[in-house]
């Protein structure tokens, strides 16, 4: 299975990006599918998440801001992400697994991406 996250980049606060996440190798309709990410010196943290049954959850952090979808012909997870903050600057890691990724403890979760960097400066 291969998941290549596209779309990092540099922008300004207030700007906006849109990660997306190419899947392969499994079926992407039947699995859970979210977007986490990692500050600097700080833990991975889940930021939006989409199950096989269309639930959507985001951190309150970004509620509001960040929309995730998936184009299931496509094999696509994206993620929009609006009114960019300096606190958003992060590596962002595309995930899936069978069960909702915010209910799995990441170690266990199936598949990551590599990560795409996001920088958000003032």
């Amino acid at each position: 299975a291969q998941l290549v996250e596209s779309g990092g980049g540099s922008v300004q606060t207030g700007g906006s990006l849109r990660l997306s996440c190419t899947v392969s190798g499994f079926r992407f309709n039947d699995y859970c599918m979210g977007w986490f990410r990692q500050a600097p010196g700080k833990e991975r943290e889940g930021v939006a998440a989409i199950d096989s049954d269309g639930t959507i959850t985001y951190a309150a952090s970004v509620k509001g801001r960040f929309t995730i979808s998936q184009d299931n012909a496509k094999n696509t997870l994206s993620l929009q992400m609006n009114s960019l903050e300096v606190e958003d600057t992060a590596i962002y890691y595309c995930a899936a697994d069978i069960n909702p990724v915010f209910n799995v403890e990441e170690p266990f979760i199936e598949y990551w991406g590599q990560g795409t960097q996001v920088t958000v400066s003032s």
